[in-house]
């Protein structure tokens, strides 16, 4: 896949991702953990599907003998599940989303600190300027927000962060000379995670409230929301380097704010469009950079 592909891709994967806040706020009874876990059971149903039709028969002993690296990963997958949805039904949707967008930061420092890579300059100036934004945005548009909220939301950055570089190792490799050798199928870790988040949230979320047009949509978000893209952004952790992955996550803030703004009434302050240009910027320009180095090799 050519990393211009790549690049697409992740833009549509960000695009599914960023339904989440619109889809819940069109709920009718459905709150907290209940969310959660009809979402994840969905997800983890459509996960079930569609990779046993990429896997066929062997998929399940696949499962089964699955590392403990396949494992963690779906023990980070199965934390972004849960605290998001949980976030969601406390803060608005703006504050989740600029809380999540701090993952970049995270990435970076992981990327450096267990692969050991050496990040261009481009990257940290853009991860400086998303930075930015990100921070104009949340003491702007946060600061009455419950800290319990906001707490449960910073739990999916660090998560994300802490799975992209664990991808990266699992698919590249470390510069680190003892590291495992590269090429583990991470696929298996997404259902993983969809499972823990299921059964993890299954006891406080009974007795059920949700109606019928609740679960629907739910239904809906973990097909198109969660199992879709998370399939794709586990494929392009071979093309997409950590940081870059985390970083056009970022587009994720900009489309869920445009989403929650059209289709649920919650319109954005000044601040927050101000800091989502000063976002999108840094992506384009990054962007922008990479591909002319990579033309002028």
């Amino acid at each position: 896949m050519s990393h211009r592909k790549a690049v697409l891709l992740m833009i549509l994967v960000t695009l599914l991702w960023s339904t989440a806040g619109v889809v819940t706020r069109q709920l009718e009874a459905a709150r907290s953990f209940e969310l959660t876990f009809w979402r994840s059971a969905f997800n983890a149903l459509s996960l079930i599907v569609l990779l046993r039709w990429l896997r066929g028969p062997a998929f399940w002993g696949q499962l089964q003998r699955a590392p403990r690296l396949v494992w963690l990963s779906g023990a980070f997958w199965g934390l972004m599940f849960t605290a998001f949805m949980v976030a969601l039904s406390m803060v608005s949707v703006a504050t989740v989303l600029v809380t999540m967008a701090l993952g970049p930061l995270f990435t970076a420092l992981f990327s450096r600190v267990f692969l050991f890579h050496q990040l261009p300059a481009r990257t940290w100036v853009a991860i400086a300027l998303a930075t930015l934004g990100i921070a104009w945005m949340f003491v702007q548009e946060a600061g009455g927000a419950g800290l319990a909220g906001i707490l449960v939301a910073l739990l999916v950055p660090l998560a994300a962060a802490s799975n992209w570089t664990l991808l990266q190792r699992a698919t590249h490799g470390s510069a680190d000379p003892d590291a495992p050798a590269p090429g583990q199928d991470m696929l298996p870790a997404v259902l993983i995670g969809a499972l823990i988040s299921a059964l993890l949230t299954l006891p406080l979320a009974w007795p059920f409230q949700a109606s019928a047009h609740d679960v629907g949509l739910l239904g809906l978000l973990g097909l198109c929301q969660l199992a879709i893209p998370c399939l794709l952004v586990v494929r392009l952790s071979r093309v997409l380097p950590a940081p870059e992955i985390a970083l056009l996550g970022q587009l994720e803030v900009i489309f869920g704010v445009l989403w929650a703004w059209l289709g649920a009434g919650e319109a954005p302050a000044g601040a927050t469009l101000i800091g989502g240009a000063i976002v999108l910027a840094a992506l384009a320009g990054n962007e922008i950079l990479a591909l002319r180095q990579r033309r002028s090799n």
